[in-house]
């Protein structure tokens, strides 16, 4: 079983990575601030543009690190790869069945089911934990909503009518997401997902933790010899990771939206820790990325029993197990693939 190990986030512009020996060094002007051995790292993740030395990169494809760079403000921007290794064997099953309509299908069936399962359980969840400071109604209703979506996407066969049953659901369960924050609704009130750019702290939050969920979830699926990049339910479309998009969606809502909510509902990050753009965007601070990304490490080591496997795992391992299941089941050990389903 692969162990969970840490992600090193470089926040500021100051810095400079370099190799040397089997540590990273991180410099500081002609300053050495810190060294890192390299066996205790699975990630690296830069926030800036000073730059990483060739040598460190090299190390790190040849380990299997994962390196990747964002904006200041946590947009994507590359990934640094190594040799592609895995089984071509596995991949070119993958790619008869994304070109298969029903097999594709079906295995998207299964991860959407794991979404929409997932979505309801946080709206069941609040209404149980916190019904008198939400509107229960509106939240039974887009639950009652959800499980009507479940029942039509289980009977559903066509690959364009799963996609706007999605879509459907989606609508529903961000209709009454903003319900369930229960603290500081002046500041992250919701009205809806926006992107690109995020329009409010709350959406901001989630967009930070989606980038950061999607490069665990291509991590995972080219640890399995998958290719990230040619999914099932989602169209292909250059640089687009199709499939760790696909693996993603049954995890938004148990680990990334439940993880904003906690944010906001206990006061971890508040008003004070936003950038507030004139063309309307909103993105995390320097301080509010540090904030967010040292909960994010601590909620990725805390436990959950997997429901397939039964056993106690670490959230960050989750995108993993999931991503050697698909592999199982697309080589033809298990008949359909298993969705995470929270409970």
């Amino acid at each position: 079983m692969r162990h969970l190990l840490n992600t090193l986030y470089i926040l500021t512009d100051d810095r400079y990575l370099a190799l040397e020996g089997e540590n990273i060094v991180l410099q500081e002007g002609e300053r050495t601030a810190a060294r890192f051995p390299l066996h205790t790292l699975e990630g690296i993740a830069c926030f800036g543009y000073r730059g990483i030395s060739p040598a460190l990169m090299a190390a790190c494809a040849e380990r299997d690190i994962s390196l990747c760079f964002y904006t200041p403000e946590g947009r994507f921007q590359a990934r640094v790869c190594g040799e592609i290794r895995g089984n071509v064997l596995l991949r070119r099953q993958q790619f008869r069945t994304a070109e298969d309509p029903a097999a594709g299908c079906r295995i998207a069936r299964s991860m959407l089911i794991g979404k929409v399962y997932n979505c309801r359980r946080i709206l069941e969840r609040a209404l149980r934990d916190h019904e008198l400071r939400l509107d229960a109604e509106r939240v039974r209703a887009a639950s009652a909503g959800l499980a009507s979506s479940l029942e039509a996407i289980r009977g559903c066969t066509d690959p364009e009518t799963l996609r706007g049953l999605e879509e459907e659901a989606a609508s529903r369960y961000f209709g009454v997401w903003g319900e369930l924050v229960l603290r500081h609704q002046e500041v992250f009130r919701f009205d809806g997902r926006s992107r690109r750019p995020p329009a409010d702290p709350a959406n901001a939050l989630l967009s930070f933790a989606y980038s950061l969920l999607s490069k665990d979830c291509v991590s995972a699926l080219e640890g399995a010899g998958l290719d990230a990049y040619v999914g099932f339910l989602h169209r292909d479309r250059p640089g687009r990771p199709s499939l760790a998009l696909d693996l993603m969606e049954e995890l938004r809502g148990p680990f990334a939206d439940r993880f904003v909510l906690r944010l906001i509902n206990e006061q971890m990050i508040t008003g004070r820790d936003f950038d507030y753009r004139e063309n309307g965007a909103v993105f995390l601070n320097e301080a509010g990325r540090k904030r967010f990304l040292e909960v994010w490490q601590t909620r990725k080591r805390e436990s959950v029993t997997h429901p397939f496997l039964r056993e106690k795992l670490p959230w960050g391992l989750i995108p993993f197990v999931q991503a050697l299941l698909l592999a199982r089941m697309l080589r033809g050990d298990l008949e359909d693939y298993p969705p995470f389903l929270w409970k």
